[in-house]
C-alpha cells in the first residue's frame, strides 16, 4: 500500500486556515468526507477527537498526524494540509505544527492502519521530506514528492 493509494490531489491543501488544533482537525476531516453523509463526517471527526484526547498527535518538527478508526470508510483514507501560520497543537516536542496528516480507517483494519502510520511518520522523520511538502506550490507537487520518497525509502511490491 502506497501513501499516494490513500491520498489524493483533492485531499491536500497547502494554504491552510484554521483556529487552533480543533480547526486543522475539522477542515482535514472535511477533505476526507468530502461527498459523504453529514452523519458520517460527523463520525470521522468523533473518531479522531476521541483519539487526540488520549495523547497529542502532534510527534515533533512541526508535524502532526491526527487519525482515527470508524465503519463510516470503507477503507484507508488521508487528507494532508499545510497550515499558513503555525499551529500550537500541544506537540510532544512543544513546539507548534504546520504539517498534518489525517489519516482515517475502518475499525476492522488496524494492521493497514498501523502500517500507514508507521509510513507517514517515518517519511516525515526526514527533515529533507518536510522542506519539500513546506515548500510544494501545488497538491501535484506534494504527491511527487511522496511517490519519490516513497520510492527511496520503501521496497514496494504490488
Amino acid at each position: 500500500m502506497r501513501l499516494t493509494d490513500i491520498l489524493t490531489e483533492s485531499r491536500i491543501e497547502l494554504h491552510l486556515t484554521a483556529d487552533g488544533k480543533d480547526g486543522v482537525i475539522e477542515r482535514l476531516v472535511d477533505l476526507v468526507a468530502d461527498g459523504m453523509s453529514e452523519g458520517e463526517r460527523a463520525s470521522i471527526l468523533g473518531s479522531v477527537k476521541a483519539r487526540e484526547q488520549l495523547m497529542s498527535t502532534g510527534v515533533g518538527n512541526g508535524v502532526a498526524i491526527p487519525h482515527g478508526k470508524t465503519n463510516a470508510v470503507e477503507s484507508l483514507i488521508a487528507a494532508f494540509g499545510r497550515c499558513e501560520e503555525p499551529v500550537d497543537y500541544d506537540a510532544l516536542d512543544g513546539r507548534p505544527v504546520t504539517l498534518v496528516f489525517l489519516l482515517v480507517g475502518p475499525e476492522d483494519a488496524a494492521g493497514p492502519h498501523i502500517k500507514a502510520l508507521s509510513r507517514i511518520s517515518r517519511l516525515l522523520s526526514y527533515e529533507d521530506f518536510r522542506a519539500r511538502l513546506s515548500n510544494s506550490d501545488d497538491p501535484s507537487e506534494v504527491m511527487k514528492a511522496i511517490t519519490e520518497e516513497e520510492r527511496q525509502y520503501f521496497e514496494l511490491k504490488g
